[in-house]
């Protein structure tokens, strides 16, 4: 009955290998990029971020510009100022109309206005620092946007990784099936022959289905890790990616030297985000001084609609200086420093994070070297071990539950190797994120 469960086992496993060798495509991690950067959800959405702060420094140009604007009315009134006024207006008002009587009570009259306004800015001291303001932030995200990307890269390195990685633990568990398979047909022949307990035989079988379940979840792994770069491609697929190039320890020792650059996307972004409060700050100050604006307007009078057989115009210049707004320009102004303060604090903040961060990450990139070199003189040894306790087993001299015991360390060795492999790989790259 165990037989017949393991070959059931064996029979399905077979089955999903074959299935996903059918639905494998490979790909590159440079194809992967490419894709990434052109249809990620991440950086489109940054996108229309900055394309936002940069539409909201279009706006600013209303300081600069002057500001149009053309209306059409009509009226129908009796109304003795309205009616001579609009008389007035068209050009058409007689000595006859002088006479008192008609100016107390006269005739219903239509009035129908043209009008074009324009109103331009001269100087307007608090719009110029809130001009400078908007660019500072649209620079910022602009910045932001840049560093969304570099972290995006990072991303995709590491899920790429974590694919590679995939595809070596399945490899790794299918060479300790066949030899779980091997070890199983020793034991077999070993129980047929007299010298192993049934007891120690369905230990060896019990250990091949913890293999093959082992495989079973790598297998799935591999389809998360290949789900996931699908959603970082922007893609909604259900195809299994298998990676071009192996996943390899690539030991950098020039890694170490590198250092945090002020000149880093989000710390620039950051600074920009501090120019934009100071420019707010000064803004607030300078609401304080009056500012000046010409207008001016030009008027087609008719008593039919969209017509202008009388025409009129007006030109002048408003300097205005708003004195006092009880106590709400003065709060403005203090809401303004106060934000002022905490952006250069999370500035100072920021950086050291950053540093502490990079410092931290480079003992990490050490530590996982060393663990690395460790994890794989581990993996010889525990595979000596296996192969001098399978001839001995062989030969009848061995337990078998030492040989599983061997079997089992080598393949936990292994994957931890694989695993260490992975950890070195990313904070490699991590650590070259931080110093970009």
């Amino acid at each position: 009955m165990q037989r017949k469960y393991v070959l059931l086992a064996t029979t399905l496993l077979l089955t999903l290998l074959n299935l996903k060798a059918q639905q494998e495509i490979e790909i590159s991690k440079d194809a992967i990029l490419q894709k990434v950067l052109e249809n990620n959800y991440t950086l489109k959405i940054s996108e229309q971020n900055y394309k936002a702060a940069k539409a909201e420094f279009n706006q600013t140009n209303s300081i600069l510009l002057p500001n149009i604007s053309v209306s059409h009315s009509g009226i129908s009134t009796n109304n003795p100022l309205m009616a001579f006024g609009s008389k007035l207006n068209q050009e058409i008002l007689t000595a006859a109309d002088f006479n008192p009587e008609l100016l107390n009570d006269p005739d219903k009259i239509e009035n129908f206005t043209t009008k074009i306004e324009v109103l331009q800015p001269i100087f307007n001291a608090d719009g110029i620092y809130m001009r400078k303001a908007a660019k500072a932030k649209m620079t910022a995200m602009e910045l932001q946007t840049g560093r969304t990307k570099d972290a995006i890269k990072l991303e995709v390195a590491k899920a790429y990784m974590q694919l590679q990685l995939a595809y070596k633990a399945v490899e790794v568990l299918e060479k300790a099936k066949e030899t779980a398979f091997e070890s199983k047909k020793i034991a077999d022949n070993n129980f047929k022959q007299g010298y192993m307990q049934k007891s120690d035989v369905l230990s060896v079988e019990v250990y091949v289905t913890e293999v093959e379940n082992q495989l079973l979840s790598a297998i799935s792994n591999v389809q998360n890790a290949s789900d996931y770069i699908h959603f970082l491609m922007g893609e909604d697929l259900n195809q299994t990616l298998k990676p071009s190039t192996t996943l390899v320890s690539e030991v950098n020792l020039d890694v170490y030297n590198n250092q945090i650059s002020n000149n880093r996307p989000d710390i620039e972004a950051m600074e920009k985000s501090t120019d934009a409060f100071q420019n707010m700050y000064k803004a607030s100050k300078m609401s304080y001084l009056p500012t000046l604006n010409a207008f001016g307007s030009y008027q087609l009078y008719d008593d039919k609609i969209l017509s202008g057989n009388a025409s009129g115009y007006l030109v002048g210049a408003q300097l205005s200086w708003n004195l006092f707004e009880g106590f709400k320009r003065i709060g403005k102004t203090q809401k303004s420093k106060a934000e002022l303060d905490k952006a250069s604090l999370s500035l100072d903040e920021y950086k050291s994070k950053s540093n502490l961060e990079f410092n931290k990450s480079k003992r990490q990139l050490k530590d996982a070297e060393n663990s690395m070199r460790l994890t794989k003189l581990a993996v010889e040894q525990s595979e000596e071990a296996l192969r001098i306790r399978t001839n001995r087993f062989k030969q009848g001299l061995e337990k078998s539950s030492d040989l599983l015991i061997s079997e089992t360390q080598y393949l936990q060795k292994q994957l931890e190797y694989l695993q260490t492999v992975f950890n070195y790989n990313f904070t490699k790259e991590y650590v070259k994120f931080l110093t970009n």
